[in-house]
C-alpha cells in the first residue's frame, strides 16, 4: 500500500477506535531495504504496508503485536542489525520506533506529497488501464472524457475507483488543461484526432507541463507537429511532445501493455524531477 494511502488508513482505524501500532523507520545505516520515514500499520490480526519485508517485518511485527497486548501507551525504539541473525544480506542496520495508534502519532504522521499530478484525457481501453495502475500509486490524477458514458463505474480488475482518480465528464476538455498545476503531467489519447489535437496544443502553449505524452505512432508525430507548427506553436514547445507514449524497450500494442510502459515514463520523469531536490536535501542534513 502506498504512503499517502496508509496514512488515510491509519486515519480511519483511529476513528474506528482501532487498536494498532505505528511502526516507523527513525534512523538508517548502510544498505537497508527502506528509508527514514517509511511506515506501516500493525493491528491485533492485520498490518499494513511495509518497512521492507523479510524476518526485519516479521520481528517489527512481533515487536509491535506484544506491545499492543501489554497495552503499552508510550513509544519505544528497537534497533536491528540486517545480518545474519536475521537471515538478511543487507548488511545495514534499522532503528524502529513503535507508537500506539493515536491523534499523536498521526499528527507526527506528514501527509506525503503525491509523486505527479496528472490530466488524463480519454476513458477508452488504454485510459482505463492506466486509471487502473494508478489506483495504487500516490498520484492526483483527473481524468477528463466529452462522453457522459465514457467513464466504467470501476477499474480493470473490478475495485472501485479511489477518491485520487477524479472522473471528469465535461465538454470542450482542451480548456481544461489551464486548470493543472505547473509541472503537471499529461496523457492525451482520447476518440478523436481532432480532440487530441487541440488538447495537445493546449497543453504546449502553457509551456510548463513536466511531460505531455500523446497516444499513437510516429506518422501521427509527425503530422500533428507539422499541424502544430502551422497553428504557430514553437518548435521547443513541440520537440518537448512525446509520441509514442511509453517506455522505450517495452513492446506490445494491448492497452495493458501500453499502461505499464506510459506509467514507468510518467514515473521516470517524477523521478528526474525529485532527484536535485532529494540530493540538496542530503546536502542539507549533513
Amino acid at each position: 500500500m502506498s504512503e499517502l494511502r496508509l496514512r488515510d488508513r491509519a486515519a480511519a482505524w483511529l476513528g474506528d477506535a482501532r487498536t494498532a501500532a505505528v511502526v516507523e523507520v527513525v534512523s538508517v545505516r548502510g544498505s537497508v531495504p527502506r528509508g527514514v520515514g517509511t511506515r506501516m500499520l500493525v493491528g491485533v490480526d492485520e498490518s499494513l504496508g511495509t518497512i521492507g519485508g523479510g524476518h526485519l517485518e516479521l520481528k517489527a511485527i512481533t515487536v509491535a503485536r506484544a506491545m499492543l497486548a501489554g497495552r503499552v501507551g508510550e513509544r519505544i525504539e528497537r534497533s536491528f542489525a540486517l545480518g545474519p541473525s536475521l537471515g538478511q544480506c543487507c548488511g545495514g542496520a534499522v532503528t524502529l520506533a513503535f507508537a500506539p495508534l493515536d491523534a499523536e502519532a498521526l499528527s507526527r504522521w506528514p501527509a506525503s506529497a503525491p509523486l505527479f499530478h496528472l490530466q488524463l484525457h480519454g476513458a477508452g481501453h488504454v485510459g482505463r488501464a492506466i486509471a487502473t495502475l494508478l489506483c495504487t500509486l500516490d498520484v492526483d490524477v483527473d481524468w477528463f472524457d466529452e462522453r457522459d458514458e465514457g467513464f466504467p463505474d470501476a477499474s480493470t480488475l473490478g475495485s472501485p475507483w479511489p477518491a485520487h482518480i477524479r472522473r471528469i465528464s465535461i465538454d470542450t476538455v482542451e480548456r481544461e488543461v489551464a486548470s493543472a498545476p505547473a509541472g503537471a503531467c499529461y496523457l492525451v489519447l482520447t476518440h478523436e484526432h481532432a480532440l487530441d489535437l487541440r488538447i495537445t496544443e493546449a497543453i504546449l502553449r502553457r509551456g510548463d507541463f513536466a511531460f505531455c505524452g500523446l497516444i499513437g505512432s510516429r506518422t501521427k508525430r509527425a503530422t500533428f507537429s507539422r499541424r502544430l507548427a502551422e497553428r504557430g506553436v514553437p518548435a521547443p514547445a513541440i520537440e518537448r511532445l512525446t509520441c509514442p507514449i511509453g517506455a522505450v524497450g517495452i513492446a506490445g500494442r494491448a492497452p495493458e501493455i501500453i499502461a505499464v510502459a506510459a506509467v514507468a515514463e510518467l514515473l521516470r520523469t517524477a523521478s528526474a524531477a525529485a532527484a536535485p531536490l532529494a540530493a540538496a536535501s542530503d546536502v542539507a542534513s549533513r
